[in-house]
């Protein structure tokens, strides 16, 4: 697989009423995706619940997923657990189905103690899918585990053969570069902080994968294209909107809020499970007002006609 370039979107785990997981909504949701000129979806991660997921719910999503992109979008598939063992599985369901990548967290409970026992745990959970792109998943403020991912590079292009790159969730933007320019460029950085994507832009990056790409792609597929066009103070301006919006989205737990705000966009994804609740109608119609109040809903919707 060639390097990433464009928006991946994390999609969110949807449920019926009776706590059951919703398949029947995502081929409208890939649809939606490849309408808003995403370049893909990552499923099962942070946003997609995979953690409150059993495997074989996850391997149902990842199934209709593939099928319902058809290969019309690239569907990238996380296998992180608290057991290898699990991951093993879920990557090489996904590698059997034909998903075009595979990633996976660091180990959140009994946690890796050192780099190299980084490295050996994800190249276990590649080696189960050989022919599969492996991304590692690095988003420390929630698994804790925060390591140099220079030293990770350097010991994980020799251990895990299919090794394409890092989904790199953090904010270190000099790390990030340090990785992006890792041997000339050899492996695939996605950023993963949606609201850092202009300054990630400033310092190459090409591809992204992020939760609110899910509900406002054409906001952050303009700043791209304003970017390339050399139209810095307007890609900024634009890339606003995105600081703004995500600055009323974490007044609220973050995963809940955006489920509500996919379904104030008209998909209903259902309660999230728990320990997550979802938001009370007080708060989703406060946060409603907010949005509106910042002209988000608009400045999408401008920017979809100007995509199209």
């Amino acid at each position: 697989m060639n390097k990433i370039t464009g928006l991946i979107a994390a999609t969110f785990a949807a449920y019926r009423e009776d706590g059951t997981i919703n398949l029947d909504i995502i081929p409208s949701l890939v649809d939606k995706m490849i309408n808003d000129g995403l370049s893909g979806v990552f499923i099962c991660g942070t946003n997609g619940e995979g953690p409150n997921l059993t495997i074989e719910e996850r391997m149902a999503i990842a199934e209709a997923y593939v099928k319902a992109a058809n290969k019309r979008i690239l569907v990238l598939v996380h296998v992180g657990h608290s057991s290898i063992a699990e991951c093993r599985k879920l990557a090489a369901h996904a590698e059997k189905i034909g998903a075009d990548a595979i990633s996976s967290v660091a180990a959140f409970y009994f946690k890796p103690t050192s780099v190299s026992n980084l490295v050996n745990s994800m190249a276990q959970i590649a080696s189960a899918a050989p022919n599969t792109p492996f991304y590692y998943y690095s988003i420390p403020t929630l698994t804790g585990v925060g390591m140099d991912m220079i030293s990770f590079l350097e010991l994980a292009e020799n251990a895990i053969p299919n090794l394409a790159g890092i989904k790199y969730t953090a904010s270190t933007l000099h790390e990030y570069q340090a990785c992006l320019n890792y041997r000339n460029g050899k492996f695939d950085i996605l950023f993963g902080y949606d609201e850092m994507l202009l300054p990630a832009l400033a310092v190459g990056a090409k591809g992204a994968i992020g939760s609110t790409y899910t509900f406002a792609a054409p906001l952050y597929i303009k700043v791209m294209k304003m970017y390339e066009d050399g139209l810095n103070e307007e890609a900024a301006a634009v890339h606003m909107n995105a600081v703004n919006m995500v600055r009323e989205l974490v007044k609220f737990p973050p995963i809940p809020a955006q489920r509500a705000l996919m379904k104030m966009e008209g998909f209903d994804l259902g309660k999230c499970r728990l320990p997550l609740e979802p938001l009370s109608d007080k708060d989703a119609d406060s946060f409603r007002s907010a949005l509106e109040g910042i002209g988000f809903f608009k400045v999408v919707k401008e920017a979809l006609q100007c995509h199209e």
